[in-house]
């Protein structure tokens, strides 16, 4: 009944069609289907049964549906499967729901938690196990009118000079426009400039106080931080305030902000940060920030540790320790819950907006001339951020894995990090939390992880709790069940550790050991009144008078203990009669297989097993281990079948005997000689000598054509090159007639041969310059040189 699965798997591909798309496209559809996707009618595969577990533990991280058995008897029955196993599968084997362990996942939110006005819940509480997954629902709910706290963190180089005057008239106009947002408005102040070490600022002695003597300005002295003003509802202490404030200066071109945003966001006793305020950290510059790593260049180079080092209101630290990191900074307003506001005059602008990314809950506005939209811009900005809500993890434990999807009022969906954006007053952002678990960690590490919305101060706080292991552990062993197998009927006494009707002293153990140096009861069972009652074993039975025997430690052949044929004794198969081997693998009638005509098995040089012959000598080889022409005395031992079948004249008896008592050797003979009649040592150094007379003969013709040819090449190109001369007469006449005419002598002329005065283009034995030429005639002959 295959087929039957098939067809509905068939049937749910054509339904799955939309209505309107089905018909003979539909079929034909869901079978191509079916062909690319061979796996997608089977079952899956059941992970927990197929993992072979041994332990709760390793059951229990294969995934969550899988639960372990501990009830005793459940592997009684060694047919049985694991104790490893899906639950509803381990139920319906005939494990007892109070004994499968499998640990539920679930999330508690508790009703005894404080309070959140804009977060809830507050506390949660989550059990996860190995591979499980548990979901929550975050709210978020951003209130009207919440009190805010703006803090100024002022760049007062020079170049803000006209900045820092228009923040005079900020305080009671900001404060004005802020009462349509909040009911509990306070602001503080704080001013920066950059490190005070060379190459930051002049170390000149007459500008070491004074970094605008250029300007024909009176500037402070140069600072890294001086925290001036604490957060206040007194606008006028804040313009009295700002009205003192002085510019000071300083060399380069970036300025100490970073340093200055770090100590004011982690320095909240010193600010007067409020728990349930909106903070705010309002950065106002015209220039860029030096980074980490910037001040090496004046041989600072210990790094930043994160924490407020204000002494008297003023950053003591600004010479002995680096500026922070951009993930350090971002790290410390997250958790101060501090979002800025970078307020920029000038071509900066665009530095600090491309930071926004890298500094979640910050937005970058720029700023006129004189700061005449400040006002406008903190309102707009303050607007912004509390329009955005967004979330992140904090504290991150290991082995879980945290996916939130944020649920935005107006039905989009986004994920964590990304937000809602224009949320309004009074209205809700839900964030969908999905916890993950992968595995355990055993290590210790963390317990609770915070979820965070970015800005807010308020959070979430996850006590995770892992369920790695069963209740009992993997190393408690279930109760003990005894039973005597040597009871011959069906009722066999049974007897646990927690009630015996027997006394385990009353006889001495030694009547239950089987040997004087063998275990009591064989290590498997326990002495009961002198009688052995064996363990009950997952794996099979074991019984015996001393425990001794069982149906599943010895060697398996072809699927069967003993091959079926012996029974299991402390391990080793004890083979029925006609059997042997290791494993009762072979029959007694086999080794007939092994004997040679001489009636030894395997000649005398092996093992027979199973009917084969194994060779132990390793010069012997053969079916019988017949061939071994190394050993000792072959010839002597085989010379009489050698002669039997080299011999011509051997009576019919002797060949009919040869036939018999020979035949194992006759493919060896017919093959190869073992034995020599004679030995023609005359014949092999003659033939020796021959070949190599004859090689040595070759190698000299071979060298001298060689020779020969390389000397006629050189005789060639002599003569090439002196025909080239003249091209036609030879070069021994011109030469002589040449040198005899440079010695002012006449040179030695003969007649010339018939065929060279035949030859029309014997015109010049020189070039036309020469005097001697045909022209000249000695007796109406026409000479030429001639040595």
């Amino acid at each position: 009944m295959m087929w039957v699965p098939l067809l509905a798997c068939l049937t749910a591909g054509i339904v799955s069609v939309p209505k309107c798309q089905r018909g003979p496209g539909a079929l034909l559809g869901a079978v191509r289907l079916l062909a690319a996707v061979p796996g997608l009618c089977q079952r899956p595969e059941n992970r927990c049964a197929t993992s072979n577990a041994v332990t709760c533990t390793k059951c229990l991280a294969l995934g969550p549906e899988c639960g372990w058995c501990a009830q005793e008897d459940f592997m009684a029955d060694s047919t049985q499967k694991g104790r490893c196993d899906t639950v509803s599968n381990l139920l319906k084997r005939g494990c007892q729901s109070d004994f499968v362990e499998s640990p539920t996942v679930h999330v508690t939110i508790p009703s005894d938690q404080e309070t959140n006005t804009q977060v809830t819940p507050g506390r949660v509480s989550v059990q996860l196990r190995p591979g499980s997954e548990a979901s929550f629902i975050l709210k978020v709910h951003p209130l009207e009118k919440y009190p805010v706290d703006l803090y100024y963190l002022v760049d007062v180089s020079a170049s803000m000079h006209n900045n820092i005057e228009k923040l005079n008239s900020v305080g009671f106009a900001l404060s004005k426009k802020m009462e349509n947002i909040s009911l509990d408005f306070r602001l503080g102040f704080g001013s920066y400039v950059d490190k005070t070490v060379s190459p930051y600022i002049s170390i000149h002695p007459g500008r070491i106080h004074n970094q605008c003597s250029d300007y024909n300005l009176d500037c402070m002295p140069p600072h890294g931080y001086i925290h001036v003003l604490s957060l206040t509802d007194n606008i006028a202490e804040f313009r009295n305030a700002v009205n003192k404030q002085k510019i000071s200066g300083n060399i380069d071109t970036p300025e100490g902000g970073f340093d200055a945003m770090l100590q004011a966001a982690v320095c909240q006793s010193h600010i007067g940060w409020r728990k349930e305020a909106k903070r705010l950290l309002l950065v106002m510059t015209d220039q860029t920030s030096h980074l980490a790593l910037d001040s090496k260049l004046a041989g600072i180079v210990i790094p930043h540790d994160g924490n407020c080092h204000l002494k008297d209101n003023v950053y003591v630290k600004a010479t002995s320790m680096e500026h922070p990191s951009l993930g350090q900074l971002s790290e410390k307003l997250i958790d101060n819950n501090i979002n800025v506001i970078f307020a920029v005059q000038g071509s900066q602008f665009h530095w600090y907006k491309d930071l926004l990314p890298l500094l979640p809950g910050t937005v970058a506005r720029q700023i006129e001339s004189q700061a005449a939209n400040l006002n406008d811009l903190v309102v707009e900005a303050y607007q912004k951020l509390i329009s955005e809500v967004k979330i992140q993890v904090d504290n991150q434990i290991q082995d879980l894995n945290f996916n939130i999807t944020a649920i935005c009022p107006d039905g989009s969906k986004k994920t964590g990090m990304e937000g809602c954006k224009n949320v309004g007053y009074n209205e809700e952002v839900l964030f969908n939390v999905s916890v993950t678990m992968k595995g355990c960690d055993t290590t210790g590490g963390r317990k609770y992880a915070i979820l965070k919305p970015i800005g807010f101060n308020e959070t979430t706080i996850i006590n995770v709790q892992k369920s790695c292991a069963c209740q009992n552990g993997d190393n408690a062993k279930p109760k003990r069940v005894w039973v005597d197998e040597t009871f011959p009927d069906s009722k066999q006494p049974h007897c646990s550790d927690s009630s015996c009707s027997y006394s385990r002293e009353t006889f001495p153990s030694e009547e239950c050991r089987q040997h004087k140096d063998q275990p009591i009861c064989s290590g498997q069972g326990d002495c009961i009144e002198g009688k052995c009652f064996c363990y009950k074993n997952k794996l099979g039975r074991v019984y015996g008078k001393y425990c001794q025997m069982d149906d599943f430690s010895c060697p398996y052949h072809q699927g069967n203990l003993c091959s079926g044929n012996g029974e299991c004794e402390a391990g080793k198969c004890k083979c029925f009669a006609d059997w042997e081997g290791d494993r009762c693998q072979c029959s007694l009638q086999s080794a007939k297989q092994c004997l040679n005509s001489k009636g030894q098995i395997c000649s005398g040089r092996g093992n027979c097993v199973c009917g084969k012959c194994e060779c132990t000598d390793p010069r012997s080889f053969g079916r019988l281990c017949e061939y071994c022409p190394a050993c000792n005395k072959a010839c002597e031992e085989n010379w009489n079948c050698v002669q039997c079948h080299h011999s011509n004249n051997a009576s019919q008896a002797k060949l009919d005997q040869c036939k018999t008592s020979c035949a194992y050797l006759l493919h060896y003979v017919d093959q190869t000689s073992e034995c020599f009649s004679g030995r023609s040592y005359f014949r092999v150094f003659s033939i020796i000598f021959i070949v190599t007379f004859l090689i040595g003969l070759l190698v000299v013709l071979i060298i001298r054509q060689i020779i020969l040819q390389g000397n006629s090449n050189k005789v060639k190109s002599s003569a090439d090159y002196r025909v080239s001369a003249t091209k036609k007469i030879p070069l021994t006449r011109k030469r002589l007639a040449a040198q005899a005419l440079q010695r002012g002598m006449k040179p030695k002329l003969q007649p010339l041969k018939p065929e060279e005065e035949r030859d029309p283009s014997f015109s010049h034995f020189f070039d036309t310059s020469h005097v001697y030429n045909k022209e000249k005639n000695f007796g109406n002959t026409l000479l030429l040189p001639w040595a």
